[in-house]
């Protein structure tokens, strides 16, 4: 995450299209947005001690696994895919 996307101002439709993502995202893992924009803020806050973050290109998503791929259970499932821009080498 660079120092300047902090003030980079968000258009209304991008928040818009944020939101959705939250609620579709919550709505199929039975979770609340609020939860699922706490995990996805967690995830992106720890990260970002490692490496630069394209924010843009992340897609976090819970799901349920299929009892066939789980050993005869069904359990929620965390996908995460976030585009890495760089890696910081220098972390104390």
């Amino acid at each position: 995450m660079k120092f300047s996307d902090l003030f980079k101002k968000k258009t209304s439709s991008d928040i818009a299209k944020d939101r959705l993502k939250l609620v579709l995202v919550s709505d199929r893992a039975s979770c609340s947005p609020e939860i699922m924009a706490k995990i996805r803020s967690d995830i992106i806050e720890v990260l970002s001690k490692y490496a630069e973050i394209d924010m843009d290109g992340i897609d976090i998503n819970i799901t349920h696994i299929d009892a066939d791929e789980n050993g005869g259970k069904s359990a929620p499932a965390l996908y995460a895919n976030i585009p890495i821009k760089n890696m910081n080498h220098n972390v104390k």
